[in-house]
């Protein structure tokens, strides 16, 4: 597949600032939110408690505030995010907590508004080949992490990522996210070999999203130290004041007490 611009002999290694966050730097990225931003009030709680746990007390440099405005949902009928509201209310927490911000955009008329609120986008599997979208996001220039969708290829998703290069964007990165799978013990599959082969093949930052492949939080914390011991340039990792009243992927998303636990794990194991 024609993919140029992301191939490792076409160019430097992809390094690129998210506010003060290195991507693609020899320091791991932490993305970490909460799956829907459900109120001000919530967000700027967990904006606080991240903060505290990764730049206060474990001093790392590159973290972002991740949360969802739209939320893509099997159901029609399950909540859909707050939209435009949300991200003033994202936007005011992470200026609080002094962190980057980012948000999941789904639909091309909405990444100006998006972009004009947040340090970086993503965009979420079921759109990885939404090339109207990834032309816009292009156009607009802000960083863009892209989810490798969950029935995709390697080539096919670098093939996605040509569409954000090709439209003159550099600041790009990719997000593994797990493939569909026959184990029923887990929501997706979590294909680890995809770290080292992206960093051979790819020019561009790979970062792996834990708490989807897992779909349950008691695993998210075994994902998290076999994506950094993989060389994966960073994490994104859900996280919930009270995920058993989340809106959005209850199960998956850590309280508090084990996000903060398992960044401290992955400091004694020096994965961070």
């Amino acid at each position: 597949m024609d993919c140029r611009k992301a191939l490792r002999e076409s160019g430097d290694p992809v390094r690129f600032r998210v506010g003060g966050a290195l991507v693609g730097g020899e320091e791991p990225v932490i993305i970490a939110g909460p799956c829907s931003i459900e109120s001000p009030e919530m967000i700027h709680e967990i904006a606080g408690m991240i903060k505290k746990v990764l730049v206060d007390e474990l001093g790392l440099r590159n973290v972002i505030l991740r949360g969802g405005a739209w939320k893509p949902r099997t159901s029609p009928y399950s909540f859909q995010g707050h939209g435009a509201k949300a991200l003033e209310w994202l936007r005011e927490a992470g200026d609080e907590a002094g962190l980057p911000v980012m948000t999941e955009v789904m639909d091309p008329r909405d990444a100006e508004l998006a972009a004009s609120y947040v340090d970086a986008l993503w965009v979420g599997a079921r759109n990885m080949q939404n090339t109207p979208l990834l032309r816009e996001l292009a156009r607009i220039g802000k960083p863009v992490f892209l989810k490798r969708h969950f029935g995709a290829t390697i080539n096919e998703w670098l093939c996605a990522a040509e569409y954000l290069l090709a439209g003159g964007l550099e600041e790009v990165a990719l997000i593994e996210r797990g493939t569909r799978c026959i184990n029923e013990y887990a929501r997706f599959s979590l294909d680890i070999t995809v770290v080292p082969i992206v960093k051979t093949v790819s020019r561009l930052p790979i970062l792996v999203d834990v708490s989807h492949p897992a779909g349950r939080r008691d695993l998210v914390p075994w994902l998290a130290r076999a994506a950094l011991a993989a060389g994966a340039h960073g994490l994104m990792i859900e996280v919930h004041p009270r995920p058993d009243e989340a809106l959005s992927d209850a199960r998956q998303q850590l309280d508090p007490g084990a996000f903060s636990e398992t960044m401290r794990e992955l400091r004694r194991m020096k994965l961070l």
